[in-house]
């Protein structure tokens, strides 16, 4: 897996100060996307055991909220599968901090219905995970004023409380692990 930036202190990916990992490699291509250059899997840096370790020690500090995965599309399989065994890592070391994830893809239908079907792991990598923003960038729904979304398609969901529920739960503010 690559990968285009690490930001450490970022506030625009979810409540608080937060990490943010941007992966690399997305087959969504959505029309207006604000990081075109990340649908590129070779794009950027390999994420190693540097980039992990950077990434641990940028969470360390009580006034970082969480990590945010973005890109690309860290739902591709190339990157999930990547990404998997360094947020055991995340939870073991931070359980009380968030973790989002933006996504193009949908909760129900994509995953899981559809990976979650294919890929036994889908459901571990899912337990790792706070909060998805669901659904495909729409230029024409385009929305400057939503808090945390690109457009008025995408929604915050609250993954573990999905999970527990059997049905897709929104997030409201202020909710988390």
């Amino acid at each position: 897996m690559y990968y285009s930036v690490i930001k450490k202190y970022d506030i625009a990916d979810g409540p608080g100060v937060r990490v943010t990992l941007f992966v690399s490699g997305c087959t969504h291509h959505c029309e207006g996307c604000f990081n075109p250059e990340t649908w590129d899997f070779a794009y950027g840096t390999p994420f190693s055991d540097a980039a992990a370790e950077e990434i641990l020690e940028a969470l360390s500090p009580d006034y970082i909220a969480g990590l945010t995965l973005l890109g690309g599309e860290p739902f591709e399989h190339a990157n999930w599968t990547a990404l998997l065994p360094f947020l055991r890592e995340v939870r073991a070391r931070f359980p009380h901090k968030d973790i989002w994830c933006y996504t193009g893809y949908l909760f129900e239908r994509d995953i899981l219905d559809d990976f979650c079907e294919k890929w036994a792991d889908m459901k571990a990598f899912l337990t790792c995970l706070d909060v998805i923003v669901d659904g495909p960038f729409v230029q024409e729904k385009k929305n400057v004023s939503l808090r945390f979304r690109g457009s008025e398609n995408q929604r915050i969901i609250d993954v573990q409380g999905s999970l527990r529920q059997g049905k897709t739960v929104l997030w409201e503010d202020g909710e988390s692990r």
